[in-house]
C-alpha cells in the first residue's frame, strides 16, 4: 500500500507554484457551480500521520469562500459523544445545498486510529466496518457527492516528517503522543488500513490513493484529480464597475497623529 520515496526529479518551486496557481483558480470555478447547482460535496482526507493531509487542505481551501467551503476536525468525542450511534457526530457536519466540506479525518478514525490505540473495542470496530459501506450509500443516494482520498506514505518519510517536527520550533506542535504510538506501531496501521480497503473500497464509494511522500506532487495530484470527479462549468461572473467617488460633503477628519500605530519595524 505505501509508496517507497519518490525517486522523480524534484518539483521546483517556480513551477509548483504556477500549477498550483492554475488548480486554485479551477476550484474556485467548482466552487461556484457548486453554489450555482445546489450541489453537496464531501471530501474525506485519511492518511497516516504526517501524511501530508492538513497541508493540502489548507492549499484547496486557500482561494475558496470560506462561507461555502469548510473544514471539519473533530477533536476526540465527548463522554456523552460517545453514547450516541458512532456516525451521529459527524452527520450534523454534513453540507446543506450548494456546501463543500472537507474532512481532515473522518468517522474513519474507528478503522484505524481507535482500532490500533484501542480506543474502541472489537465489536465497535467489526461494526463500524460492516456499517460504513451502508452509511456511505444513503448518502451517495441522498445526492451527496462523497469522495475519498488516502493520502499514502512511505516509512522512512513519516519518520523525515517526524524529525523535523521535533527539531523545528514551528512544528513541534503538531507532534503529538498519538504520533509517537503510532511510529512504534507501522505494522499494526498497516494491518488496519488493509482491513478497512478491504471492507469501505467499494464500487459506488472507491478509495482514491495519493503517493504522497513528495508533497507538493501530492497536493497538484490530489487537486487535480478532485476536479475531475465533479463535472462543472465556468459561470460568467457579472461585469463590475467602479464609479467615480462621490464628491467630499465637507467632512473633516481629526488629526493622523492622535492615532496609535503599529511600530513600522520591517
Amino acid at each position: 500500500m505505501e509508496h517507497k520515496a519518490n525517486k522523480k526529479e524534484k518539483l521546483g518551486k517556480k513551477k509548483y507554484y504556477r500549477e498550483l496557481s492554475k488548480l486554485q483558480v479551477e476550484l474556485v470555478k467548482l466552487q461556484e457551480w457548486v453554489k450555482a447547482k445546489g450541489l453537496r460535496v464531501v471530501v474525506i482526507f485519511e492518511g497516516r500521520d504526517a501524511a501530508g493531509k492538513g497541508g493540502t487542505i489548507k492549499r484547496v481551501t486557500q482561494s475558496l469562500n470560506p462561507r461555502n467551503v469548510r473544514v471539519v476536525a473533530l477533536p476526540k468525542p465527548t463522554e456523552k459523544e460517545t453514547t450516541q450511534w458512532y456516525f451521529q457526530r459527524y452527520v450534523q457536519h454534513l453540507p446543506s445545498a450548494g456546501e463543500i466540506v472537507l474532512f481532515d479525518r473522518s468517522w474513519y478514525n474507528r478503522a484505524v486510529v481507535e482500532r490500533v490505540m484501542g480506543f474502541c473495542n472489537n465489536d465497535q470496530y467489526w461494526e463500524f466496518l460492516r456499517s460504513c459501506p451502508n452509511f456511505e450509500r444513503m448518502l451517495i443516494r441522498d445526492g451527496i457527492i462523497l469522495l475519498k482520498y488516502w493520502f499514502s506514505v512511505s516509512a522512512e518519510e513519516q519518520e523525515k516528517r517526524f524529525r523535523a517536527r521535533l527539531e523545528e520550533p514551528t512544528k513541534r506542535w503538531k507532534f503529538s503522543s498519538i504520533d509517537l504510538k503510532s511510529y512504534n506501531l507501522w505494522e499494526e496501521y498497516s494491518e488496519a488500513i488493509d482491513n478497512m480497503f478491504a471492507y469501505t473500497d467499494t464500487k459506488q464509494s472507491p478509495w482514491f490513493v495519493v503517493n504522497a511522500d513528495d508533497k507538493k506532487r501530492a497536493r497538484l495530484n490530489m487537486i487535480s484529480h478532485l476536479l475531475t470527479q465533479i463535472p462543472y462549468e465556468e459561470i460568467p461572473l457579472e461585469k463590475i464597475e467602479l464609479p467615480p467617488r462621490p464628491k467630499s460633503k465637507g467632512y473633516v477628519r481629526p488629526p493622523i497623529e492622535e492615532r496609535t500605530f503599529v511600530p513600522e519595524i520591517y
